[in-house]
């Protein structure tokens, strides 16, 4: 993984210097076995390695002897200030403050290209999220897939690689008939027929519905509404269909995401892919037919069972359009292929990998991850979510009542698999204890300081880092250093969570910072090293909230 970042040429140093001086000691080919990673506990240095414990076996030295040899013979460099043996074994190192002091200069250079690196080396991905059903409004499950997805995409990409984001439109299927249905008995009801008392079981009783039908009547006003009856459900769900679309797309935009692409699966039916995968599975040797159903043999690739793909009346499963649309992304040429799931799709997860495998293309190339369920609280109360009546949680109402970068944030900050509550309350508090605040109130403050320093027309002193040797002001530039490899491994690991955590403690940093030190007070010197130390961070800041897609306020 190739990425720059001071952090990471320290480690690469350390490294080498580490090998080198085993092999000087004859012990050759030990650098695999050589990590150097952060302390998980302060007062342990900036970089710490076990490395002397891991060769043990190999070298025949007790691993804290071996440490303390390899800390009393370091050499004299640039990077290193100095190397401390502890416990049973450990290297600790600490940086030399003026090494770390140039990340300013670096962030400074080029403060919107900071972080970025060549980690994904132009490898093609294709991310697809949230395609939520046509048939129904979006709910908050779907905005925390949003969140995830569209960070996902802008972190791989700053990260080197080329993502694209896709929604998926299930437009093809019977819910579509099914949507068209509704609405045709919402239309019977605006002529003053009971529909209610014997609703079908299987037919989406949402009052949203009724929403759909008074717009097909305003569009339709010379339709005789007794004209319409079964054979008038697919094209009522068609209509219903392109309105949830639009819907989507809509809230969505709303929300900061937008897709490459939307595509819908009524292209595949139209161009027969479905059945050209059950021909071309056949032909692989991997269908079998029983009592005049035809079956996909899976459990030959790891599935729980085989899986039926043409039910004996001739009509397909969900699963065939689905197998067809991921072949179509592999013939497309990407080289990763991500989909993020709902909660309810566990199971979808075994036969699509086999499908893919069966079809010859890389099994590990496609990955799935389930987006784990959301709670809405309102202080302790549950707020109660229903698709099948009706009674759920819109995603635009959310964003009305929290606001896009709170609801980015709170989707963001956990594991995305993880179950989740949502504290709404949490959310509107303008104070530290919502996170979002607690990092844009951060960038307020630097850009406060920043604008009394224009207005004060003080004189520019001659910059010297050299200056910046406080704590802090260690931590803050530590924090910056790291923040290229936060990136890359946010994308490398399709972990966008790393990154809510790490702003969280650079706005931490530089709290605790700017409540120690008045920079507009000190002397020329040290005052222009610190407005250059917060301009980094303010600038570190604003990239990494851009990749989650929230905003940085200048004035909170």
């Amino acid at each position: 993984m190739a990425v720059y970042s001071r952090m990471g040429e320290a480690r690469d140093y350390i490294a080498r210097t580490l090998d080198d001086s085993l092999r000087r000691r004859g012990f050759e080919n030990l650098g695999v076995y050589i990590e150097v990673d952060r302390p998980t506990e302060e007062g342990h240095g900036d970089l710490t390695s076990n490395v002397a414990l891991k060769v043990a076996r190999f070298t025949k030295m007790a691993p804290k002897i071996l440490a303390g040899e390899l800390a009393s013979r370091w050499p004299q460099d640039d990077i290193v200030d100095s190397v401390e043996a502890k416990g049973a074994g450990f290297l600790n190192f600490t940086l030399k403050t003026r090494w770390l002091a140039e990340v300013v200069n670096q962030v400074r250079a080029d403060p919107a290209g900071y972080g970025a690196s060549d980690a994904g080396q132009g490898a093609r991905v294709l991310i697809e999220f949230v395609s939520a059903n046509p048939v129904g409004p979006m709910v908050i499950v779907n905005g925390r897939a949003a969140a995830v997805g569209d960070s996902m995409a802008r972190i791989m990409n700053k990260a080197g690689f080329l993502a694209h984001r896709e929604f998926y439109v299930n437009d093809g299927g019977n819910q579509v008939l099914k949507l068209g249905q509704a609405i045709w008995l919402r239309l019977l009801e605006m002529t003053g027929i009971d529909v209610t008392t014997n609703w079908p079981e299987d037919v989406y009783p949402g009052a949203y519905v009724k929403d759909v039908a008074a717009a097909w009547r305003r569009d339709h006003p010379e339709v005789p509404l007794d004209q319409l009856g079964e054979h008038s459900w697919e094209l009522l769900g068609d209509y219903g269909a392109r309105v949830f679309q639009k819907q989507h797309e809509k809230v969505l935009r709303q929300f900061g995401v937008e897709f490459d692409r939307w595509f819908h699966e009524k292209e595949l039916r139209q161009a027969h892919a479905p059945e050209a995968i059950v021909e071309r599975l056949d032909r692989l040797g991997y269908i079998a037919t029983e009592d005049g159903a035809r079956w996909f043999l899976s459990e030959r690739f790891g599935d729980d069972k085989n899986r039926v793909m043409v039910k004996s009346d001739g009509t397909m499963t969900y699963f065939v359009p689905d197998a067809a649309y991921h072949a179509d992304k592999f013939d497309r040429g990407y080289q990763y292929v991500i989909d993020l799931l709902g909660p309810d799709h566990h199971g979808y997860v075994g036969r699509m990998r086999a499908v893919v495998q069966a079809l010859g293309y890389p099994p590990d190339r496609l990955e799935i991850l389930i987006i784990g369920l959301v709670r809405l609280l309102r202080g302790t109360e549950l707020v109660r979510m229903s698709k099948r009546k009706g009674s759920f949680v819109l995603l635009e109402d959310l964003i009305e009542e929290a606001g896009v970068d709170q609801a980015r944030y709170f989707f963001l900050e956990r594991a995305p698999e993880t179950p989740m509550d949502f504290d709404l309350d949490l959310a509107q508090l303008r104070d530290s204890k919502n996170p979002v605040y607690y990092i844009q109130y951060a960038g307020a403050r630097i850009h406060g300081i920043l604008r009394q320093w224009r207005e004060s027309e003080q004189q520019a002193a001659p910059l010297n880092l050299d200056v910046l040797t406080s704590p802090l002001e260690r931590v803050l530039m530590i924090l910056l250093s790291r923040f290229p490899d936060v990136i890359a491994r946010s994308a490398m690991d399709r972990a966008p969570q790393y990154l809510p955590r790490y702003l969280t403690e650079l706005a931490g940093a530089f709290h605790g910072f700017y409540r120690e030190h008045r920079i507009l007070d000190e002397e020329a010197p040290l005052r222009q090293a610190r407005l250059a130390l917060i301009e980094a961070v303010l600038a570190v800041l604003a990239t990494g909230l851009g990749l989650l897609g929230i905003s940085l306020p200048q004035r909170m």
